[in-house]
């Protein structure tokens, strides 16, 4: 377990707080970067909280990490999500270093400079990110070109090291995963504003364009084996940091519209009630069932972070970081879809938060690990199956 070195308060005080919520309208109404948020955020050493001591960070681990995403969601979920980005790189850094792998100290470095690092894994085409991919790497003396096409860029405005993954194809019976980063300044780096969505609009994660982009060796941590053969801490610690802090996000999310729609009960009327909404029975049961997915997500969500702080030896580690996301991120779903019936069709209104929260939260469903990936990966492994087996289903 990792020590604090920091008092998490002066992280993420309850001023700002109040003024994350404040914003969090105005940044979804008009499309925008929180650019503010990020300030504060900045400002208070947030951005360095998972980094270890040494390098002037907090030296938080996973689950203590998570609760502050949480909290943080709680008031402005864009501002959690698209932060998310660069603290699990922190998060990734610091573990493996922690491990003895040293092949990422340089993030930690980098960012005690005031670097920022995003995450340029999603691709149009690939539901496997990471283990696969669309964009290709070709080997050049002193580093590799990459060539593709990145989507969901959060953190766009602002980030100044992308992480990527790409395809080295050279020789076509050992495809290889080349796991590196490129300077937003780096030639053939370009950024494509398109970032116009449902929900998490704040995000700004813009597509990035690589064209023959060159990345170092230095800036090139791992390269390995396509697939899930190629899967080892590196990937594994991703995992843990990317999928438990997206599902961070949405928990702290989901708990605001249940406190939202218990608040607004009582002041529900019926004419066919003498007392307020908060009476009848069925607006009860669906109170109740958000209560108990809540309690569902908390369980399974701080069992799994405190494994990962823990270095638990699960061998089903992929399992559960994967079952622990989709499972949050479904429940709270199902939150906002009960709050909004409770609530009614005030709730639709963009005065009332819940419509925001009801967009934001849909956005879940397209980070890694989705229903469709999540079932596959689970029920194969679970059952022995290889999902690296050529012949993926039948």
């Amino acid at each position: 377990m990792s020590q604090t070195k920091i008092d998490p308060t002066r992280l993420l005080t309850d001023d700002m707080l109040a003024r994350f919520d404040e914003r969090s309208a105005g940044y979804d109404r008009e499309n925008t970067f929180f650019s503010e948020d990020w300030e504060e955020l900045r400002a208070s050493g947030y951005l360095l909280a998972a980094m270890p001591a040494e390098f002037g960070g907090g030296g938080l681990g996973l689950a203590e990490m998570s609760e502050l995403q949480s909290r943080l969601a709680y008031h402005a979920p864009a501002t959690a999500l698209a932060v998310n980005m660069h603290i699990y790189w922190m998060g990734v850094a610091a573990d493996l270093l922690r491990a003895g792998d040293a092949s990422c100290r340089w993030i930690l470095e980098k960012a005690a400079e005031g670097e920022v690092f995003a995450a340029l894994h999603g691709e149009p085409g690939n539901d496997i990110p990471l283990l696969l991919s669309t964009t290709t790497a070709r080997r050049e003396e002193g580093g590799w070109r990459v060539s593709g096409h990145k989507i969901f860029g959060s953190l766009s405005p602002v980030w100044t090291y992308g992480g990527f993954h790409a395809m080295d194809t050279s020789d076509p019976e050992a495809p290889r995963i080349v796991h590196g980063f490129v300077r937003r300044d780096t030639p053939g780096v370009q950024v494509v504003e398109t970032w116009d969505t449902l929900g998490m609009r704040a995000t700004q994660s813009h597509h990035t364009l690589l064209d023959d982009a060159f990345a170092s060796d230095e800036l090139c941590p791992l390269v390995c084996p396509a697939g899930f053969a190629g899967a080892g801490p590196f990937q594994l610690s991703i995992f843990a940091w990317g999928l438990l802090g997206f599902a961070a996000v949405y928990r702290g999310a989901a708990r605001r519209a249940f406190d939202l729609a218990v608040a607004q009960l009582p002041e529900r009327t019926s004419i066919a009630l003498t007392r307020s909404m908060a009476h009848h029975p069925e607006a009860q049961h669906q109170v109740a069932e958000m209560r108990m997915a809540l309690d569902t997500i908390d369980a399974l969500f701080e069992r799994t972070t405190a494994d990962c702080d823990a270095r638990a030896a699960h061998p089903d580690w992929p399992v559960r970081l994967v079952s622990t996301r989709y499972v949050v991120i479904t429940k709270a779903n199902e939150v906002l879809d009960r709050a909004m019936e409770v609530c009614g069709g005030g709730a639709s209104f963009k005065q009332n938060r819940l419509e925001q929260l009801f967009r934001d939260v849909r956005m879940g469903r397209f980070h890694p690990g989705n229903s469709a990936l999540a079932h596959e990966l689970i029920g194969k492994l679970c059952l022995g199956i290889s999902p690296d087996d050529p012949q993926r289903w039948g």
